[in-house]
């Protein structure tokens, strides 16, 4: 595996290419948006794997199934079909490929179940989303049904995925100003550097 330096620079360009990308009926970029998930989870005096999880929710919408298959090729003892998965569990594959921590990887592949809960338990959460959310829910499977939200609140790391999902929806803010993506690179070097 590649030095954790080299794939933090990896999911860094990435992200980079998003300051480039809209973000789905918002008007930030993709890159201000992680920025700003990223932000407000440091704001909450979140640990350093919720705040990494913030700032990578959404590097399944950049990273390419192709780019999956190329690293999955590898190993043939485990192979997952990214031709109709949504980016949230492209993105935790592809984060996990590189040596990302559970914790973090789970986040990331939860903020899409953690939206379909919170319209289902909170009314005024779904008053709130914006249109673009709204729209995306249908496609995401709608909200959950009671026995889904029972079980979704059994997961160890609940609080932490329904938060991440509160802030992803908090961070569509034009003109926030936020900390740099420079800013997390020695972050992100060390959890790499701390995994197994």
């Amino acid at each position: 595996m590649e030095l954790p330096e080299t794939r933090v620079t990896a999911v860094f360009q990435l992200l980079e290419n998003g300051s480039k990308q809209g973000y789905i009926g918002e008007d930030i970029s993709q890159l201000e948006h992680a920025l700003q998930a990223a932000f407000y989870a440091t704001q909450a005096q979140s640990d350093n794997e919720t705040v990494l999880a913030a700032l990578l929710h959404d590097i399944g919408q950049f990273c390419s199934a192709k780019e999956l298959r190329r690293m999955l090729a590898s190993d043939s003892d485990k192979w997952i079909d990214v031709g109709v998965v949504g980016h949230e569990k492209l993105g935790a594959e592809y984060l996990r490929r590189l040596g990302f921590s559970n914790k973090v990887c789970e986040l990331v592949e939860s903020h899409v179940v953690a939206k379909r809960y919170l319209t289902a338990t909170e009314p005024e959460y779904y008053a709130g989303l914006s249109k673009a959310s709204k729209l995306s829910l249908k496609f995401q499977g709608g909200p959950f049904t009671p026995e889904e939200a029972r079980a979704f609140e059994q997961d160890p790391f609940f609080q932490e995925k329904v938060q991440l999902r509160k802030w992803d929806d908090a961070a569509k803010v034009v003109g926030l100003e936020t900390p740099g993506l420079e800013t997390y690179r020695r972050l992100a070097t060390k959890h790499l550097q701390a995994q197994p």
